[in-house]
Formats: C-alpha cells, structure tokens, sequence
C-alpha cells in the first residue's frame, strides 16, 4: 500500500443537462480549471453508456466484461481525475438502475446524462498522484 497526504482545494458543482456527455464534460472541467487531482461524486440519471463488469477471469493482462446502458437508469457513484500524460484521465465506478434492476461497475464510454445529472468535484492539492501506464495489466493505473 502507497499514500499521500493533500488538502481539497477548490469545489465544483455542476449539472449536466439533457443528451450531455458525461466523461467528455468532466474532462473538459478538469483541463479548463486545470485541475491536475480530484474526487468528484455523480447523482441523477444516465441515458447511455458504457461500462466494465469486472473481468473475465483474474489474470494479466485482464480481459473486460462490458455491459451497456441503452435507455433511462438512476445513477450514483465516485469517482477521480489524475493526470495521464499531461491530461486529465476519468476513473468512476457506479451504479445503474432501472426498475428493480441495478447494474454496477466501471464507467468508461459514450456516457449520456437523462433529464439532469449533477456532479460535485473537489481539487485534491499537494499530491503528486497521476496515471501511467501498468505493463503487466495494459491499464493506466493510479501512481504514487
């Protein structure tokens, strides 16, 4: 186990509207205010995307399960910002429900936010946490 101690700086609230993409929009906060490290939590609903289930069996490197969000789901969930070679990189994990079904796992593309979603992000300062890329998994992974 490897950790650092920061501090939240700066806090962001936003709302995603109807038909907007989610990842792209987060990435595009990040870049703009230039926030190099940040937790953010997602509410509200999600019309489409796509996301990992976990993987097909525990070896390297691993083999994704994707599942897709193709219609109206409640959503919840946490995520981080990091740098990945200069630029801000999305990792969230979530859940996904419609109906008495809910889905979980790692949102990764074509996310569409349903009606109003909403995410609160907060800058971590004095960090030097960032992305890079793993070898052995093929991942860009969390380095301290």
């Amino acid at each position: 186990m490897k950790y650092q101690g920061g501090e939240v700086g700066r806090v962001f609230v936003v709302r995603f509207e109807e038909g907007d993409d989610v990842l792209g929009g987060l990435t595009e906060i990040a870049g703009r205010e230039g926030l190099r490290a940040a937790a953010f939590h997602l509410v509200g609903g999600m019309k489409k995307g796509r996301f990992v289930a976990g993987p097909e069996r525990e070896e390297m490197p691993p083999i994704p399960i994707w599942r897709e969000i193709d219609e109206s789901h409640e959503i919840v969930g946490f995520g981080t910002i990091f740098l990945h070679d200069g630029k801000p990189k999305i990792h969230f994990h979530g859940a996904f429900g419609k109906r008495d079904v809910v889905k979980m796992g790692c949102l990764r593309e074509g996310a569409e936010a349903f009606l109003v979603l909403e995410a609160v992000i907060l800058e971590i300062t004095g960090t030097t946490a960032i992305r890079e890329m793993d070898p052995e998994s093929g991942m860009v992974l969390l380095k301290l």
